[in-house]
């Protein structure tokens, strides 16, 4: 694993829980980021529609580094599955781990290969909000479309995205 995927894992709340389907309510906020009662990043969705900053980047970042392969909104295709069906009982360190290690399925007639992104910054700076965005969309929180309602930026997301990218 890249320096990067290590900063990564080392910044994720402590109490991951072995199953990240488990319930995605809201638990606890730190600086505008959710996290369910696990210690599992998570989507925020208020009454009037707006979905939490991490939501909308997720979005954003997913459409440019991940639908290609796996469909749009992560409802997969032919050439890599949904991911809004392996949300399901896909944890959250293992979702973190395929992404930044890559996976090889070979056999049974299901061979597939998912590259290593561990060392690429637009993927591992925004993995939180890749993996929170799709959790909305594994809940039905959102749909394909982008969400026309986000909260503001938070400070600490511009200041952990200038320090990942580099600037």
């Amino acid at each position: 694993m890249g320096a990067l995927g290590i900063a990564l894992l080392a910044s994720t709340p402590a109490a991951i829980g072995a199953d990240g389907s488990g319930d995605p309510a809201v638990a606890s906020e730190q600086d505008g980021k959710f996290f369910d009662a696990q210690g599992n990043p998570t989507f925020k969705k208020d009454a009037d529609g707006t979905v939490d900053w991490y939501t909308l980047s997720g979005f954003r970042r997913y459409h440019a580094e991940c639908h290609t392969c796996h469909g749009p909104a992560g409802e997969g295709s032919t050439y890599a599955p949904a991911l809004v069906q392996s949300l399901k009982t896909m944890p959250y360190a293992d979702f973190q781990n395929v992404v930044v290690n890559g996976r090889v399925n070979v056999g049974g007639g299901h061979e597939n290969v998912m590259p290593s992104f561990g060392t690429n910054p637009n993927v591992m700076c925004y993995l939180d909000d890749i993996y929170v965005y799709l959790r909305a969309r594994t809940a039905g929180a959102v749909d394909r479309a982008r969400p026309a309602k986000n909260a503001p930026k938070p400070a600490s997301f511009a200041e952990a995205e200038k320090a990942c990218m580099g600037h």
